[in-house]
Order: structure tokens, then sequence, then C-alpha cells
């Protein structure tokens, strides 16, 4: 068993920290719950044993704030489902922006967008440092969408603090080449990119995909639109900060399709943000194909769930392994972490396979030939 917990930093106080330290205080308090997570231990850790011990934001309604107060501050709108969260003795310290933050959100009402802090920025040396102090071992990125210089900036923060790293969102970096070699020779792990929801529009298209492979039915086209009111959508209402989502989205289900789709026929992205829809997510999804003799089918589903929640059981067992990775010494990307959690891992896998070699990783079995090849 663990004989300290697991010290995590988070990059950006947002909905889906705001699930996440929700969580924790939920599985902390109710010790016999263990509903909604896929794995109740990883190697020793269970959910109770991971600890708030750094955080970075920008907004000036929660920089400066503890970080049991600052993920209930707007504009965070995700359902409340522990209300009681406890001080954590951690404050949220001043981030840096970058292009972390759209400007075309500033055109909606305050409790919708960030409020930039006028305090100083943070700076990679002032990170670092913290990292180190407060022995954090595992940094978060959830920056919205389209966040490539600083999430780079973070990511910078985490190669030289020797602090493993997971990224939740859309900007390559552990299935990037040049980023994951630099990950490996600095001997720190990382899992991503762009987390995959517990029970989200991405993991559901991809199981139909595959289903429709597995049973000899040729899928000639589909689409997936998701409406949301969060930050997150309102964020992605800026077309130019979609690219590496699109792409990322995209490639999670072409990876599992019998025969890879032509771009026309195949449309995956986040399509409007309505805002009194806060933080439900509402997913059209539509795929068309053949049956036996060519005969035509579709199927349409609707699937609607409440957004960060759907993610913060994925990230506590991204958290484990990530601290399992560095307990056995390993570095660059650990491949069946990113390919069961993540949407574009720097290896794709189906979720059967994916499945079965996390199970291998968490066991220890063939650990240096699964995880760091």
């Amino acid at each position: 068993m663990p004989s300290h917990p697991i010290n995590i930093g988070i990059v950006g106080v947002g909905n889906c920290a705001s699930s996440l330290v929700q969580g924790l205080s939920h599985y902390r308090a109710e010790s016999n719950d263990h509903h909604g997570l896929m794995h109740w231990e990883i190697g020793g850790y269970r959910p109770c044993d991971i600890r708030v011990a750094a955080a970075w934001d920008i907004d000036r309604r929660k920089v400066g704030r503890d970080v049991a107060e600052a993920v209930f501050a707007r504009p965070n709108c995700t359902q409340v489902f522990c209300p009681d969260v406890k001080p954590i003795g951690v404050t949220v310290e001043m981030g840096r922006r970058l292009d972390g933050f759209a400007e075309h959100m500033a055109d909606y009402p305050d409790d919708r967008t960030f409020l930039p802090a006028d305090a100083p920025e943070a700076g990679r040396e002032g990170v670092v440092e913290r990292l180190r102090a407060a022995e954090v071992d595992v940094l978060l990125n959830y920056l919205p969408v389209g966040s490539q210089q600083a999430t780079e900036f973070y990511a910078e923060c985490a190669l030289e603090a020797g602090v493993a790293f997971v990224n939740n969102i859309p900007v390559f970096i552990a299935s990037d080449p040049v980023w994951a070699e630099r990950f490996a020779a600095a001997g720190v792990p990382i899992i991503g990119d762009d987390i995959k929801a517990q029970l989200g529009a991405t993991i559901v298209h991809r199981v139909l995909t595959d289903l429709f492979a597995k049973r000899g039915v040729k899928l000639d086209r589909t689409y997936q639109l998701n409406t949301g009111g969060n930050t997150d959508f309102l964020n992605m209402s800026n077309r130019t900060r979609l690219k590496s989502k699109k792409i990322s989205k995209t490639e999670a289900v072409q990876s599992v399709a019998e025969t890879r789709l032509e771009d026309e026929n195949i449309h995956i992205g986040p399509s409007d943000y309505v805002a009194w829809q806060n933080d439900n997510k509402v997913c059209f999804l539509r795929m068309e194909g053949q049956l036996f003799g060519g005969v035509p089918m579709n199927l349409e589903l609707r699937l609607s769930v409440e957004d960060s929640p759907n993610s913060a059981g994925v990230a506590i067992d991204m958290i484990r392994c990530a601290k399992l990775a560095m307990d056995r010494g390993l570095a660059g990307p650990i491949h069946p972490a990113a390919a069961y959690f993540c949407k574009h891992p720097p290896r794709q896998m189906t979720d059967d396979q994916a499945h079965e070699a996390l199970a291998a990783f968490i066991n220890g079995e063939g650990v240096m030939a699964v995880a760091a090849e």
C-alpha cells in the first residue's frame, strides 16, 4: 500500500477540475461507494490517496481562493454533487495566459466567461519551483481547447520539475513524437492526449463503429454533433481553436472502423453553444450502413450527459496510472493508459485491446514491453 498520497497539480480550475475535486471528496467520505469508478484500486492507490497540492488559473474569481471554494466559482456551471468540500489549504495561483483565453468570450455575460485577473502572470521558474516545493507527482492539464502555447508552457514546467504530465485536452503532446521523446529522455511519464469520457459521445461512437465491423455491417457514412452550454463549448464556438479537437475526435472513430471512411463521409465535432444547457452535453449520432445483400440501414442516437463528471473518474484513473508508471521507473508515453483513456493516444488500439493492455500494465505483466516500447 502507498506510504504517502499522490500529490497533484491542476492547471485550469474549471468545470472538469470542479468535478474531480468534488469526486475526491465524495469517495473519501463515502469509502464504501465504489459506483462510478472503473477501478477502485490501481497499484495499491485508491481515490482517497489523491491530494490536490497546487493549482493555477487566470480568473479573478478563483485566483487567491482555496481550491475548495474556487471550484464552485463562476463561470463553472457543472452539477454540484458534493457541496460540502472541505477547505484543502491550497490556494489557486495566477497562471500564464498565453493562448489559454479566447478573446471572443469577452462578448458574453461575465457569468459565462473568464474574467482574467490583474495579478502578475506565472513564469516558468515560479511554476517549477512551486511544483517542487509542493512535491507534486502528477500535473493535470485542464486548459481550454486550442491552448497550444499555454499547454506547451506547462509541459515544459513538468519536464523541468520531473513531474508526470496528464494531458486532458486535444493539444498534441504525448502523441507528438518530438514531445514524446523529450519526456522519455527526461525520465518523465506522460499520458495523453484528450481525455475520453467515461460514457460519452466518443466511446459510444467507437463501440458502435466496432460493432458494425464485427457484425459485418458496412459503414457508409456517419456524423456526431454535440451541443453544450459550458465554457468549453463557448470557447470552441471560435472555430479557429477547433482544429486539433476535430482531428482527435475523428481519429478516435476512424481508428476502429473496418475501412477508413472518406473525409466527406464522416463529420465529428462540437456543433454549437447553447447557454441554458450549462454543463449538460447532448450528442446526436447518426450512422448509415449496409446489411446483408447491401440492404440499407441507419441508426440514430441521442445521448445526454453531464459533461464534466463524465470525465472525472477517468482522470482519477489516469492520475494513478501516471504515478504507478513513476513508481516503476517508466518514462515517455504510457501506451496502455493513453490508448484506453484518451481519444488521440500515440498508439491507437481497439477498446478491447486497450482494456487488456491496461489490465496487464496495472498488474505489472510485461510492463517494460507494453508501456515503454
